[in-house]
């Protein structure tokens, strides 16, 4: 078994490979087929103590396809491409935030292109 070489690590799915346009679609995917509302935040330091980002809009509340996801997070992509972007879900009955992950990193070559 190998080990991942030493960087830091932004978000649970960040242990795995870059995820790719398909992965990234079958994410949101889920999102949408759970019931969450997702949204897309961006922010200048993904550091773990920092708590709050910046929502790129307010949720999707309407959102019925990952079409619609995302294009804003291109849109968002290409406003701030120095920030990490992430797309989070938020649960209606739970009024909490269940789920993110991070779409684009800053600088990064390979994946993440949404």
């Amino acid at each position: 078994m190998k080990t991942l070489p030493k960087e830091r690590r932004y978000e649970t799915l960040s242990y795995l490979p870059p995820l790719s346009d398909a992965q990234i679609e079958r994410q949101i995917q889920y999102v949408l087929e759970q019931g969450y509302f997702p949204a897309v935040e961006f922010n200048e330091d993904s550091d773990p103590t920092t708590y709050y980002w910046t929502m790129w809009k307010l949720p999707m509340f309407a959102a019925k396809s990952t079409r619609e996801v995302l294009d804003e997070v291109q849109a968002c992509r290409s406003e701030y491409p120095d920030c990490f972007i992430r797309v989070v879900g938020f649960d209606n009955v739970k009024q909490c935030q269940i789920l993110s992950f991070i779409v684009h990193k800053p600088g990064s070559g390979g994946g993440y292109r949404y």
